[in-house]
């Protein structure tokens, strides 16, 4: 690659998008660095250069923005699985308040949101249903495409892609985070750029400004709380300062955990506040009845007014008031408007007290089960950020906190637009100083929107010798959990330790791993963000340690397939294997590299991805050591090993009970002792076709130990393995062989991709439509094929599109209210199909509220006491997320919490709907069809 010509950071932010640039001279330290202004439509056909670029994208309806109105200089060429035409920036974000569902925001804070697939088209979240929806990817890719476009076209000669560039990130932002921004960087056509901790780009920013005057003002201030209040998340990290020969020394020495709180919350807020006072008025205008919520579609346009109005009344100068209005929808454009005012006093007290609270240094954050879920995203718990502040600080008392344990002096240095306030500056400030009991140094910032693309430019200038390069390295320190052995706690080992600088190479060569080659290997990695585990030595490469699970949070793991060092064909017995150690280091790009090197050929390495799309929570707990599980596994290998001689028919019959004197009640065995014993069967799959008997018990065992099909890093790989017998079908056409292999794939739907379950839809679909039962031939060959598992079954794909789910809901209660048979079944899958929050499937599956509106009106018309399952699918459509995108109405929850309680139906039923809470394993079973292994923990 040439020389660039310019040194450009990008500043990738939930609400803005900013660009800073300077030229890569002689004399890089005097360059000076400017913003570059990005072209985007600011209105119908009108394009303007602006210093921010807003991060929302608007999808048009049909007819709707004629051509010549979103015509920008250049032709727009959209990145690869985007489509147009989109509209990108400004008026983007003026149509969101005007049109509702469909504008994308806060494509970031989904970015970094683990509970859904990054890859899937799910924005607009609120999005109506005409509205073409995109990744938060191809979102993100498409705000820097467009970068790259607008620069291109106004320097030809250097385009963006041959330059020098960073992309700033949270310090908070995992690995998965980093990696896929790294991959919407690629998408959008410049694949070669770093990454930057967004609280050290404003450090940059800083110090760039200060150079002649950093070491004087920073003399009596060891160390910088650097305080980063985005439009979605709150970012936090400590930078130590020190003179060293008279030179001073800057290193970033803490980053606080990843906080999705920020401007988005503040407007939310204020959006709450604004939709109280509109129900409140329309109460006094109709004297009494109900009021219904707003629409999550219309509560997302409200939020684009509030945000306005947010930034008006936080500052000393600002006006008294602020209207808002709130434009109907459809053909009550205009005669469904309605609007209402904020008083700067309401607006001041809520952002204030809520967000910033003066709470003294030992008020930690409220603890609770889950974060608050708005628009699909899982909000903080407690909005306080000062609170959050003092956990953070709580976590570095070494620097923070001198011998006598009162704080020590500390700078302060703010960013983010809520900063643009100066009424949340001199309150944090004032709070601060509170703690330490001395003022709190302000470090100056007087431009909170640009200051992280402007100190992004600085730190390119800093790699390139030309002004102070902060220190620090990596971040966090990263540990290999390893098995557990004999019952004892699990142990880590440092592979990375925290302040590990870029590109320098830490070899775990002590710790040896004999790998299969052409077999999946996975490798569980712990992250913490401590300096100390034990309050005394800090953490260093290669320390083992018991692992705490309040200090450590799990990564994805490291999987992959290690391929063959060999093209000599070896027999199929044959496995090639290799002693490896691991090699860990911190890319110049910001990320981490995982590489397996053959011990005796260091030259032969193998690198290690991690899995991005099916992150869950699990208990990392091997099962090597499980008493009786070597005689269980090797009972299974007897049974389906190629040796017929070693299978005794009596064994096949008895297996199950055999394995529970091994082993102990099958509810009861870990995930991982599932896993071991399904590797087993999977090996003798081909045998189980001897009999009726090794069929029967191979199905319901293996889908026994493969459930739910994902929570286990090579489970993917073990659903590969397995899809091919779908194919096959079973050996012996029995009735019973039928159910067992129907719930065998119900079992281990949640590892199915959606393909490979809109396969198996299609072939069980004729059985499970209404019109298969209306001859005595056709009804009798769906029984005969396993009618009853074939409906739990459909139920369970949680991966098809709505529609589908809408026409099997609607032919399953169809079925339950005409007939009885089967009844429990049907009303089961009813629940399944209709359920707010699903077991594994992406929340955009989930079947919209306005369907389940209409469903809920056959529902209540029957008896519930004569048949309990109608209450549980009930239960089911209505049970609370926080989500109003996908919740009902509070007069149809009032309705049915009145109809279960008459029903004496459990009161866990009622809860559930009534509040958002957690599932008991009881109500688990029943949704899921039986309980999850043990150590298998969801994330939602």
């Amino acid at each position: 690659m040439a020389t660039p010509h310019y040194l450009v950071g990008i500043d990738l932010g939930t609400t803005n998008t900013v660009v800073a640039y300077c030229e890569n001279g002689q004399d890089l330290s005097g360059c000076p660095v400017q913003l570059f202004e990005i072209d985007q439509l600011i209105g119908p056909g009108e394009v303007a250069r602006k210093a921010t670029l807003p991060s929302f994208r608007f999808h048009p309806a049909e007819g709707q923005i004629q051509s010549d109105d979103i015509t920008l200089p250049w032709e727009h060429k959209p990145v690869s699985g985007d489509f147009t035409p989109v509209i990108i920036g400004e008026w983007a974000r003026e149509l969101g308040a005007q049109i509702e569902g469909r504008q994308v925001a806060s494509a970031k804070s989904w970015l970094s949101h683990p509970a859904v697939d990054r890859y899937e088209a799910i924005l607009p979240w609120a999005g109506a249903q005409d509205v073409e929806k995109v990744s938060p990817v191809t979102a993100s890719a498409s705000y820097l495409n467009h970068i790259r476009q607008a620069w291109n076209y106004h320097h030809p000669a250097y385009p963006l892609e041959q330059q020098d560039i960073v992309v700033t990130v949270p310090a908070s932002f995992d690995e998965s985070a980093r990696k896929l921004t790294l991959e919407a960087a690629t998408l959008a056509g410049i694949p070669h750029v770093r990454l930057l901790e967004e609280p050290q780009a404003v450090c940059y920013d800083w110090y760039t400004r200060h150079q002649s005057q950093a070491t004087t003002q920073l003399k009596d201030v060891p160390v910088i709380l650097i305080c980063d209040v985005g439009g979605g998340t709150t970012d936090l990290s400590l930078i130590t300062a020190a003179l060293a020969e008279d030179s001073l020394k800057l290193d970033r020495v803490g980053v606080g955990e990843h906080l999705m709180l920020g401007g988005d919350n503040i407007d939310l807020a204020l959006a709450h506040l604004a939709e109280q006072q509109f129900a409140q008025q329309q109460l006094s205008q109709k004297n009494s009845g109900q009021i219904q919520k707003l629409s999550a579609a219309r509560l997302s346009k409200l939020i684009q007014q509030t945000r306005n109005t947010k930034e008006n009344l936080l500052t000393t100068q600002s006006p008294e008031l602020a209207k808002i209005t709130l434009l109907g929808s459809g053909s009550k454009l205009l005669g469904g408007t309605k609007s209402i005012t904020l008083s700067k006093t309401q607006v001041q007290q809520m952002v204030l007290d809520g967000f910033f609270p003066h709470t003294t240094p030992d008020t930690l954050p409220t603890q609770r089960k889950g974060a608050v879920l708005e628009f699909g995203l899982p909000y903080a718990a407690d909005p306080a950020v000062t609170k959050h502040i003092a956990a953070f600080l709580a976590q570095h008392p070494t620097l923070t906190r001198s011998t006598d344990q009162q704080m020590s002096p500390i700078g302060l240095l703010l960013n983010g637009g809520v900063f643009n306030s100066d009424l949340i500056q001199e309150r944090l400030t004032q709070i601060l100083s509170d703690w330490t009991g001395q003022p709190v140094t302000l470090l100056d910032n007087p431009h909170p929107d640009q200051a992280v693309a402007l100190g992004a430019v600085g730190y390119l200038k800093a790699c390139r010798g030309a002004q102070l390069k902060i220190g620090g390295g990596a971040a966090r320190s990263y540990f290999l959990h390893l098995e557990n052995r004999k019952n004892k706690q699990s142990q880590a080992i440092c592979l990375l330790a925290k302040g590990t600088e870029e590109g320098h190479e830490i070899r775990l060569s002590s710790r040896r791993f004999s790998l299969t080659l052409g077999e999946p290997v996975r490798f569980n990695l712990l992250t913490t963000l401590h300096d100390s585990l034990d309050g005394e030595f800090p953490i260093q490469n290669g320390l083992l340690t018991d692992v705490d699970p309040d200090s450590f949070f799990p990564l994805p793991p490291y999987i992959t397939s290690l391929e063959r060092t060999s093209d000599q064909l070896l027999d199929a017995n044959q496995k090639e294997r290799a002693e490896v150690f691991l090699s860990t280091q911190l890319t110049p790009v910001g990320t981490l590299k995982l590489e397996c090197v053959q011990a005796d050929n260091e030259q032969q390495r193998w690198q290690l991805e991690f899995e991005v799309r099916h992150h869950q929570h699990h208990d990392a707990s091997p099962s090597a050591d499980v008493p009786g599980l070597a005689k269980a596994s090797e009972l299974i290998t007897g049974l389906y090993s190629g040796n017929k001689n070693s299978d005794a028919q009596g064994e096949t019959r008895t297996l199950n009970k055999s394995l529970e004197r091994l082993l102990g009640k099958k509810e009861q065995w870990n995930a991982a002792t599932n896993r071991q014993l399904f590797d087993r069967l999977a090996q003798g799959k081909k045998r189980r076709r001897r009999s009726e008997d090794h069929e029967k018990n191979w199905f319901r065992l293996a889908g026994f130990t493969l459930r739910p099909g994902f929570g286990d890093p090579v489970d993917s790989w073990r659903i590969e393995q397995i899809w091919s017998l779908y194919q096959q079908g079973i050996q012996f056409q029995k009735h019973q062989i039928w159910s067992d292999w129907w719930t065998f794939w119900r079992r281990v739907s949640g590892g199915l991709n959606q393909e490979q379950q809109e396969t198996i839809l299609a072939d069980i679909a004729k059985y499970l439509h209404p019109g298969a039962h209306n001859s005595s031939k056709q009804a009798k060959a769906a029984q005969e094929k396993g009618y009853e598992a074939m409906v739990r079954l459909a139920a369970s794909l949680e991966h098809l599109e709505t529609e589908d789910k809408v026409l099997l809901t609607n032919w399953f209660i169809k079925r339950a209210i005409r007939q009885t048979q089967y009844a429990q079944a049907h009303w089961w899958a009813v629940g399944r199909l209709a359920a707010r929050a699903l077991l594994y499937g992406s929340q955009h599956k989930v079947i919209p509220r306005e369907q389940i509106g209409h469903w809920l009106g056959e529902l209540l018309q029957q008896d519930w006491k004569k048949e309990p399952m109608i209450g549980f699918a009930a239960m089911m459509m209505c049970r609370k997320t926080g989500d109003r995108q996908v919740d009902i109405s509070d007069e149809l929850r009032a309705t049915v919490i009145e109809k279960l309680r008459q029903s004496k139906a459990p009161e866990s039923w009622s809860a559930l709907v009534n509040e958002v809470s957690q599932i008991s394993e009881n109500d688990s079973k029943r949704i899921f069809g039986e309980t999850l292994p043990s150590g298998l923990h969801l994330i939602r």
